[in-house]
Order: structure tokens, then sequence, then C-alpha cells
């Protein structure tokens, strides 16, 4: 699996992403039962609010060989702070329209 993943960026400066790649490493939470190897293609932020330049950096990530696309669950979930993106789900719906179904999405990481 080549992994691109989205975070908040309003969760940027209190979250190094240490838990998400710890996951991906021990292949716990999205990424249980996971075969293979988990290589991170990319890690970048969704833009800020309202999210819309996550579209285009999926799109780069699989263009530099992301396989999957993963949001962060501080955008899914709220993590670490308890608040999640109110546009998440769009967010989540135009990477999938943009990237079609070739791409899988995975929408949270812990």
């Amino acid at each position: 699996m080549k992994v691109g993943l989205i975070r908040c960026l309003q969760t940027e400066d209190m979250c190094p992403a240490s838990t998400d790649f710890a996951v991906m490493r021990n292949k716990k939470c999205a990424f249980e039962g996971v075969e293979g190897e988990i290589e991170v293609i990319g890690v970048t932020t969704c833009g800020g609010c309202p999210g819309k330049k996550a579209v285009t950096r999926a799109q780069e990530m699989v263009k530099r060989g992301a396989d999957t696309i993963v949001l962060a669950s501080c955008i899914t979930r709220g993590n670490p702070i308890g608040f999640k993106c109110p546009h998440a789900e769009q967010i989540k719906e135009a990477i999938e329209k943009k990237l079609g179904e070739s791409i899988k999405i995975i929408d949270f990481t812990h």
C-alpha cells in the first residue's frame, strides 16, 4: 500500500502525526489487516478551511505513486482536540469524485 496522508491544517501545530505513522507502521486501527508493506508517499494538509485544496493535493500524491489516500483522524474524528472538521464528508466525497474508484480512500487513521 502506498499512502498519501492528508491532515488538518488547524491541528498541524499541535500534532506531529506521530500516532498516524505509528498505526501505519504497526498495522493497527485503520491499517489492521493490511498485507504487505505500507509506504508513505507524502503528507500534506487540507490547505485550511474549507479544505478545497485537499482534492488537488490528493491528486498530486496519486501522480507520485499513492494508491491510497488517507484522511487523518484530526479531520474525520477530531483527534487530538475533539473537534472534527465540519467539511470532512464533503472533502472525502470530492476526493472520491476526482480520483475515481481505482484509488482507495481511508477516512481515519486512529
